[in-house]
Formats: structure tokens, C-alpha cells, sequence
């Protein structure tokens, strides 16, 4: 019944009928297209859209990979979404570059398209982009992690823990601004893996998940046992990396950093499992993503970035419970009434 009333509706759009300003705004639907539905970032991001989009009265149909990387099922979401008369698509990119076309084509046929958390490349493909600052997330964890060390952060062993080859957008401003808070030299600021710092052991990818971390870790400690400072894509792959360390015995030698601030991730903090975290609000982007979506359906309007900035800020925080002097941070307890997940 329902898909015999969407065909009418379709056919009367095809032939020119008008229909009222209220009845069209009670046809919004939009998609929800995110890297995988297991990761808790995601999760929290598709409860904030959902929560929103009945409380505007927004039909949302969720679509996500099979893991993190998986940019055919995006693709075809995007599809799927053109195809239901969508008016708009969130999506958080596993292959930045790769789903630009896909993206283009939903723009040509009308669709409102914001990328959430992950900028597209370039990130002028999508329509508006919300998202967490995520080169100042990687700044600032990698400034504590070098206030934290003092001195010996010049003789610091480093490796990278990364999500996917493709080096999505996320991925990049993470890693540079690590690099960046560190004192290391970026060399190619859009590129992961160029640079030539000695202390840098190496980079592996993890998927941004537990079993990645785990390999990944283990990888790099046989390029170099030595190793001391650990960056992580986000809290998943951090905990991951923990647990290869704890197998050798090397838990306590090793500061981990990473991104997310979910509620786990904070915990682990707590526990000292990692260092210091970059906390982003999931939910808020997902929520005003719909709301978004909502405008431009009732008025054709687009949102605007945030003044000063290529996209819309919905903000971070330094979580930690180690604090250093002239870097702002909030500590678990606050990190805790924050967190999602």
C-alpha cells in the first residue's frame, strides 16, 4: 500500500501537479548514511537524527556499511535515497574521494547533501559539512601527549594507529594535527605517511575498531619495541592497541591518545587505559544535520558554515584527568556527564 501511494505521488510530481506548502512539508524524508551501525559514534549519531526527525515529523531511513571502509553500501544508499525522493542525505564518508560522484549525482537530482564528522574531498562536494574540528582534535591531544613527556618527547617513539588505505578526510586532519600538537613536520598536510621525523615508527590502519587496533598494534611493535606514544583514530582502535600492549606486558610503558569521547572511551581514561581523548558530540551533529534538512525542504535554505571556518563547528574537548599547565581540558567527571555511547 505504502509503495502504491509513494508511485502516485511520484507520477503526480512527474506530470507538474503543485501540491500545498503543508502537505509537502509532511512528505519530508530524509537518509541517514553512516560508516558502519555498530561503532557507538554512529550509534549515538543515528539516535540524534532519529530523535530529531520525529520531532519534526521527518520520515529518516538509516543505511550504514558493513565496516568501517565499506564505500559500496554507501553508494548504494545514495542510490536508494535519490530513488525514495529523498529531500536530504547525512552522510559520514568512508572513501571521501571515492563517493564524490555518487554525491554529485544526489545534488543534481535536489537532494540537500552534509557531510557529518568526515569532510568530503574536496569538501565543497557536499552542500554544508557539521562536524568536530578535527585538526584541532589531533592538536590537542598531541600537545598533551608532548607537555605530558617534557623532554623526553624529543627522543619519543610514535606510531600512528589510522582507519582505512584510502586516508579518509577524518583520518588526515587527525594525524596532522597530532603531528602538529607534537612538534613533528607534516610535510604534505593532506597526506598520511610522508614524513620523515625519526621518531616516527610507523603508521597501520585499524578499520577504527578493537580487533584493528590489536593487529596494528602488534605490527608496530615488531618494527620497534621501543615504542612509547600511540595515537588512535578513535577510542575503539586505542583500546585495541591497549590490549596488545597488556599481552607483552608493555601497558605501562606506552601513553595512548586518542579521539571520540564516548562514554567508554572516557572511562578508559579513567582507568588510565588511554591517556587523554578529543571528545566530539555525535548527537548534535546528527540533530541539527535534520533540522537542517527540514529548512531547506519548508524554504530552500542552506546552512551556513560557522563564522571563520569552511563548516559548521559543533565543537571538542580535551578530556583528562592529567592535566597541563596552559592547555584547557575537562576532566572524566566532566567527561562522563558529556559522553554518549
Amino acid at each position: 500500500m505504502k509503495k502504491s501511494v509513494l508511485s502516485a505521488a511520484l507520477g503526480a510530481l512527474a506530470l507538474g501537479v503543485a501540491f500545498s506548502a503543508p502537505a509537502m512539508a509532511a512528505d519530508v524524508s530524509a537518509c541517514l548514511i553512516t560508516k558502519t551501525d555498530t561503532n557507538p559514534f554512529f550509534v549515538k549519531m543515528k539516535e540524534g537524527a532519529t530523535a530529531k526527525a520525529k520531532e519534526l515529523g521527518v520520515t529518516l531511513k538509516s543505511y550504514a556499511g558493513k565496516i568501517d571502509g565499506d564505500s559500496e553500501s554507501q553508494v548504494a544508499a545514495i542510490e536508494s535515497c535519490i530513488a525514495d525522493g529523498a529531500k536530504g542525505i547525512l552522510i559520514t564518508a568512508s572513501d571521501t574521494k571515492g563517493i564524490v560522484p555518487s554525491v554529485k549525482k544526489a545534488r543534481d537530482a535536489g537532494l540537500l547533501v552534509i557531510a557529518l564528522d568526515t569532510p568530503l574531498d574536496p569538501a565543497d562536494a557536499a552542500d554544508a559539512t557539521f562536524a568536530t574540528d578535527n585538526l584541532l582534535a589531533g592538536k590537542l591531544i598531541g600537545q598533551w601527549a608532548k607537555e605530558t613527556l617534557g623532554d623526553k618527547a624529543k627522543d619519543a617513539k610514535v606510531g600512528f594507529l589510522d582507519l582505512t588505505p584510502s586516508q579518509p578526510t577524518v583520518d588526515v586532519l587527525r594525524d596532522q594535527g597530532f603531528m602538529m600538537g607534537f612538534g613533528i613536520d607534516t610535510k604534505d598536510p593532506n597526506k598520511i605517511g610522508d614524513e620523515n621525523d625519526p621518531r616516527i615508527v610507523g603508521h597501520d590502519v585499524t578499520n577504527g575498531n578493537e580487533e584493528g587496533g590489536r593487529k596494528a598494534m602488534e605490527n608496530l611493535l615488531q618494527k620497534d619495541p621501543s615504542i612509547n606514544v600511540i595515537h588512535t583514530i578513535n577510542e575503539p582502535a586505542a583500546v585495541g592497541a591497549y590490549q596488545a600492549l597488556k599481552a607483552v606486558g608493555m601497558e605501562k610503558n606506552v601513553l595512548i591518545v586518542s579521539v571520540d569521547g564516548g562514554c567508554p572511551g572516557v572511562k578508559s581514561v579513567k582507568e588510565g587505559v588511554i591517556g587523554a581523548t578529543s571528545q566530539q558530540y555525535p548527537l548534535l551533529m546528527a540533530s541539527l544535520g535534520i533540522e537542517a534538512i527540514k529548512k531547506f525542504a519548508d524554504s530552500g535554505e542552506k546552512p551556513k558554515p560557522t563564522e571563520g571556518k569552511s563548516f559548521f563547528d559543533t565543537g571538542v574537548s580535551l578530556v583528562t584527568d592529567k592535566p597541563v599547565p596552559g592547555l584547557k581540558s575537562i576532566d572524566t567527571k566532566e567527561g562522563t556527564a558529556k559522553c554518549w555511547g
